[in-house]
């Protein structure tokens, strides 16, 4: 693992319990060579920020759905990535979304 991926990673202690939180951001063609530093930092505190929110849920005691739902709602929020506000329009210039938690 980078030390840049790393980095995204909240850190655990014992009081922490047993569980991961998985976020993804999405797939497609932005490349490095296409990105500058700081489209890539935005990018990334979004995903900490998604990381943390979830975490949060978690260690007061929140269930696995809940803090799911509030990591997933940040990411929905930002229109960098492609979900929610952010979404992609089809060629009539809607959204058209699909969601699962799996």
């Amino acid at each position: 693992m980078s030390s840049e991926k790393a980095a995204l990673l909240p850190k655990r202690s014992a009081e922490d319990g047993k569980y991961v939180l998985v976020i993804h951001g999405g797939a497609g063609t932005m490349s490095r060579e296409r990105s500058t530093p700081e489209q890539r930092a935005l990018y990334h505190a979004t995903l900490k920020e998604a990381l943390r929110t979830g975490h949060a849920v978690l260690k007061e005691g929140g269930e696995a759905l809940d803090a799911t739902v509030a990591a997933v709602t940040v990411l929905e929020n930002c229109p960098l990535f492609n979900a929610g506000k952010g979404a992609v329009f089809n060629t009539a210039g809607k959204n058209e979304l699909e969601a699962s938690i799996a």
